[in-house]
């Protein structure tokens, strides 16, 4: 991408830094809720999302409201100079609600109905959970639409989850007669209904996937998923009616998530389709720093990643809603960031394009599940331990990259994510059941390109192509025919395309093609896949690039060329001394096709040299070593160049320029040393 006005995010044009604010937990303690404001001009914080889980104390019986705790929160913050994200509450209604209306307790995939507590436990299809989430909703927007603290509506939160009700069972039987208009023969097609007799001749028969049912029919699962997301879109949409009717200008987001156990995009809702309705993308972000399986460096690029798909889901800036100041208390070992994580870590979000650190959560909770979760402040109430001091160190860097607020990230490389190929990829009873981790992959082939300093956009095949130079595709097991197409278009105009093992098998309804590979496939890369060959974790083989042998594992796939060049071979096997690596000229443009996994020393050598056969180059090139990432954000006349070292050693660095340092102010150049976990960040004129 080359386009570099600034893109505002919010009407408030410096960095948000605050977070999530449960004042209705300390009602009994007014002297707490006067002692926050204190505490938050201490801590340089200027934004606060409420009210996510406020139900009960916002409605504590049908019909009867109580808002004066709210109203005087609101204004305390805003004479206090900051700003509200306002929550609605749906996320975790009250128990009066679920006595009285037991239909929005959901369902869960066994058929049993679940009982009242912990959250986002309703039912997205209910109308009376619709009718009651948007009364209330309705009745924050008039009373509070207008009050000058207020800069966004934060609409629920970390939606997620599906429910197997009566009602779901409609709606979804609902939405797949629009999908196959009304023809229960395209259905039985697409889902391949002969195969064990699973053909259907009565929309009523129809029910979502189930262990104690039907649950190996791939395509009834790939549109249970897509119904699930299009439902929770909905409920969010009937959500937000008052919202945006009385409220038109002011923005609306929910908080997207991450799956935080190997930190991969979170799978149970297409992102790619929600992002549509958010004016503003958000995610929270809960990296297990310093943990025993992988290099801090190793984490960091899993974190940019995320960050460059949700930041290239809007092409804008995005909001890290949520984070942690110091640890969690749900991951299996909730270790304290150290010293200078914090500050170094939400560097990194501003670095990929985010407006603000924000965090879960402003105060500790004295009880229940959260009561150790990290927070600004701790139940100390001290303003003298090391958490507060660094959240303090964060705010006060933040305001100093104010300038920074709204620029962009343009980026030549996109590699493509997509949720439908990996909820396929994941129901395929085939290949390595342990071992295709579609996500992983992706990030394995993002590495090289995080390493060198190069911007990335982590894209869907719905974005448009055209302003990439490379795109990158790993493991794309489903595509359309339409997604097919618009490849073989951005090759056909100059684009360079790389394609690995496991693409083009399966449709969008998780039919695999038939006569080979797809003809426009063939046609870009000048050959087609005739085997898959899948490995037990101890077999070993080889493949020779360029004169080097690099380590295979996992899968491997025997190609037939046509009119493709042969880039490797493979070195052991019954394929042994046939092509594992080609490349092709098609039109104005080249394909790569990788057809084996191959380790991290082949990615970076690959990579780097097709870096350099398209001149491919770092907005802000700084001269440094393994584990530190240099990510620039751009406007008209400046480049805002984020140094970071994630490695626990002193690192020697080497600017290409004089630029001056917004944390410290100093005029810098030539050969730096940065320290652990240290953070720079260079403000130079833009060369071009």
């Amino acid at each position: 991408m080359t386009k570099l006005d600034r893109t505002y995010v919010t009407e408030a044009k410096y960095m948000l830094h605050g977070g999530d604010y449960n004042p209705d937990q300390w009602l009994n303690r007014p002297e707490i809720l006067e002692d926050d404001i204190r505490l938050m001009k201490l801590a340089h914080t200027n934004a606060y999302s409420i009210g996510m889980f406020s139900w009960s104390s916002l409605e504590p019986e049908e019909g009867r409201y109580e808002f004066e705790w709210l109203d005087q929160v609101f204004d305390r913050i805003h004479k206090n100079g900051g700003k509200i994200a306002l929550a609605t509450p749906s996320g975790a209604r009250p128990a009066w609600l679920s006595q009285k209306y037991p239909e929005v307790l959901r369902v869960d995939k066994n058929r049993m109905k679940q009982l009242h507590g912990g959250r986002h436990n309703h039912c997205f299809t209910s109308e009376v959970y619709r009718e009651k989430t948007q009364k209330m909703n309705r009745i924050l927007a008039e009373r509070y639409g207008n009050h000058p603290a207020l800069f966004m509506w934060h609409v629920s939160n970390e939606y997620g989850g599906e429910c197997h009700c009566d009602h779901c069972q409609n709606a979804f039987r609902n939405w797949l007669k629009e999908q196959y208009n009304h023809d229960l023969n395209s259905l039985n097609e697409a889902w391949w209904g002969p195969f064990w007799s699973h053909s259907f001749n009565d929309w009523s028969q129809i029910e979502s996937p189930s262990p104690i049912g039907e649950n190996a029919v791939h395509g009834l699962n790939l549109d249970w998923r897509r119904f699930v997301t299009d439902q929770t879109i909905s409920f969010y949409e009937n959500e937000i009616v008052p919202l945006r009717e009385i409220t038109p200008n002011i923005p609306v987001t929910t908080n997207f998530m991450a799956d935080t156990d190997d930190l991969i995009p979170f799978q149970g809702l297409d992102y790619s389709k929600f992002a549509k309705h958010v004016d503003v993308l958000t995610w929270d972000a809960y990296p297990a720093w310093h943990n025993d399986w992988e290099e801090t460096a190793d984490l960091a690029m899993k974190v940019g990643f995320i960050d460059d798909l949700y930041r290239s889901l809007k092409q804008q800036p995005f909001l890290l809603l949520e984070s942690t100041p110091s640890a969690v208390n749900w991951h299996k070992v909730n270790k304290a960031k150290r010293p200078g994580m914090h500050l170094l870590s939400s560097m990194q979000m501003v670095a990929h394009g985010s407006d603000s650190v924000m965090y879960f959560q402003w105060r500790k909770s004295r009880g229940s599940s959260e009561k150790f979760h990290g927070a600004i402040v701790d139940h100390d109430n001290s303003t003298e331990n090391r958490v507060f001091k660094e959240v303090a160190k964060v705010g006060q860097s933040l305001e100093k990259l104010t300038e920074v607020t709204g620029t962009n990230r343009p980026a030549k490389v996109g590699i493509l994510y997509d949720w439908d190929n990996n909820w396929a990829l994941n129901d395929a009873q085939g290949y390595g059941l342990e071992t295709k981790r579609y996500p992983q992959t992706l990030q394995q082939h993002y590495r090289t390109f995080w390493e060198k300093d190069i911007p990335v956009d982590v894209i869907t095949k719905e974005q448009d192509f055209s302003s990439y130079q490379l795109i990158v595709a790993p493991m794309l097991y489903l595509a359309s025919k339409e997604t097919l197409a618009r490849l073989k278009t951005f090759v056909a105009n100059g684009g360079t395309l790389v394609m690995t093992y496991i693409s083009g098998i399966v449709n969008e309804h998780d039919l695999t093609y038939t006569s080979g590979w797809p003809q426009d496939l063939q046609d870009i890369f000048g050959m087609q896949p005739v085997e898959t060959d899948t490995l037990y974790p101890k077999d070993k083989n080889y493949v020779t690039y360029q004169g080097k042998h690099y380590l295979l594992k996992d899968y491997a796939t025997v190609l037939e060329l046509n009119t493709a060049n042969s880039e490797g071979i493979y070195k052991e096997d019954f394929y042994a001394n046939t092509p594992a690596i080609t490349s092709h000229s098609y039109e104005k443009g080249k394909t790569y096709y990788i057809g084996a996994r191959l380790d991290a020393e082949f990615h970076f050598d690959f990579y780097s040299r097709l870096i350099e056969d398209l001149s491919l180059q770092p907005a802000f090139s700084v001269k440094h070593g393994k584990g530190v990432s240099v990510q620039t954000r751009q406007d008209k006349e400046h480049d805002y160049a984020f140094i970071m070292n994630f490695t626990e050693e002193r690192q020697t660095i080497t600017l290409p320029s004089k630029g001056t340092d917004l944390l410290s102010g100093d005029e810098l150049e030539g050969e730096l040393i940065l320290n652990k976990y240290e953070v720079r960040v260079i403000k130079a004129p833009r060369n071009s």
